[in-house]
């Protein structure tokens, strides 16, 4: 057990890394890194000036790692450094700084800018660590060009939703399995799919809405997605909602497309015969009534 005597609000570990390090997102304004191997807390990464919020670790180098905070920056860091910090991201620079390659190697630190107009709770890398996407409580959702540290100026339009403290991370799926670069957003009662370079709405997927169970406990039953993940080898998406469920999505395949005109076909041949044996009912009732009436006559 680590007791970081904070609130830690992510966590994250290298999928590529030797070391076992785990980097902790938490109250504290330091980036707390602790040891799973040693089972103590070697060091923190300082350089925000509030809670920090997001951690991710670079896809392909095992100690670069990302950082979003409170303070509306998000930082890189170089876990091997003393000086651990390689500067900040800045959403007014559409160009970059030349000779920036993702790691802050043959390029003057940049100290000044910020990522987002107000806490950076969501990173996420593509997996070949060209970009990196940070949304924040701006209710924005930022691309960065990591050969040079600039702001693509993607713009996802105003349906993003975004105020809650714990970590909001978008999903950038495996490249090989969406070339167009589509990155998945959870928003409240959604989630929406949008192409990384245009910032076009792709796709927009809602779930079915759950009845409440009567019960003397008050639940939350807000619709909220709070994280969404990728199966492996799989084309497959989960998420996780505030009302406590958790969804799996598949994209429709012909498959499917044939299997839903094969019910459709089932359920018009169930109602015409439902209809033809109305018609018959209908038919006998009207022939009973004739006879009664000749009877009385």
């Amino acid at each position: 057990m680590f007791d970081l005597e904070s609130t830690v609000y992510a966590h994250a570990t290298s999928t590529v890394a030797t070391h076992l390090l785990v980097a902790c997102a938490s109250q504290h304004p330091a980036v707390r890194l602790v040891d799973l191997k040693t089972g103590s807390s070697t060091h923190s990464l300082a350089g925000h000036s509030g809670s920090v919020l997001s951690v991710a670790w670079h896809p392909k180098d095992e100690h670069i790692l990302a950082s979003g905070a409170t303070d509306g920056t998000c930082r890189l860091w170089d876990v091997r450094r003393s000086a651990s910090s390689l500067g900040v991201l800045d959403m007014d620079d559409s160009i970059g700084i030349v000779g920036y390659d993702g790691k802050g190697l043959g390029a003057r630190r940049r100290e000044r800018g910020k990522a987002h107009n107000g806490a950076v709770n969501g990173i996420s890398w593509t997996e070949d660590g060209q970009y990196l996407v940070t949304t924040g409580h701006d209710e924005r959702m930022r691309v960065w060009n990591m050969t040079t540290g600039a702001n693509t100026l993607a713009n996802f339009g105003p349906s993003l939703k975004n105020s809650y403290n714990t970590a909001l991370t978008p999903l950038v799926p495996p490249s090989i399995l969406s070339p167009t670069r589509t990155i998945f957003y959870p928003n409240a009662g959604e989630i929406l799919g949008f192409n990384m370079q245009s910032g076009s709405l792709l796709k927009r997927s809602r779930a079915p809405q759950r009845t409440p169970r009567a019960s003397n406990t008050v639940h939350n039953l807000n619709d909220r997605t709070t994280s969404l993940a990728w199966r492996a080898h799989q084309i497959e998406m989960y998420s996780s909602h505030a009302d406590g469920t958790i969804r799996c999505w598949r994209p429709r395949t012909a498959e499917d497309v044939e299997a839903e005109g094969e019910e459709f076909n089932v359920g018009e041949h169930a109602r015409d015969e439902a209809a033809e044996r109305k018609r018959k009912r209908d038919e006998l009732d009207q022939i009973v009534r004739d006879l009664t009436k000749r009877r009385e006559t």
